[in-house]
């Protein structure tokens, strides 16, 4: 698959970043997305705080929504497979009551 070379700007970075044809607008709205949370963060800690510790910061916060997210879908996804077990048992149920 080729490659394009797609420019992102975070913070007041600028960066060129290779990115797999068609990906393109996915990689700017992870960008934007990245650009906004670092802004956010920029604003609620220390003035004097570099652009690294700002950074670590959002990728740290990032993160945490991530992991957050993924617990979230991870107990839904029990959830789901609990009722298509029960559902699965009361079909069966219903068959064997049929077949007598």
């Amino acid at each position: 698959m080729s490659q394009n070379t797609v420019t992102v700007k975070i913070g007041n970075k600028s960066l060129k970043i290779a990115c797999p044809q068609g990906e393109e607008s996915s990689l700017l709205a992870a960008a934007q997305e990245v650009s906004t949370r670092f802004t956010e963060t920029h604003n609620k800690i220390q003035a004097n705080s570099s652009a690294e510790q700002t950074m670590l910061m959002t990728a740290l916060n990032l993160a945490y929504d991530l992991n957050k997210e993924k617990d979230v879908k991870e107990k839904e996804k029990l959830a789901l497979q609990s009722k298509i077990e029960l559902l699965q048992s009361t079909i069966e149920q219903a068959l064997i009551a049929q077949n007598r």
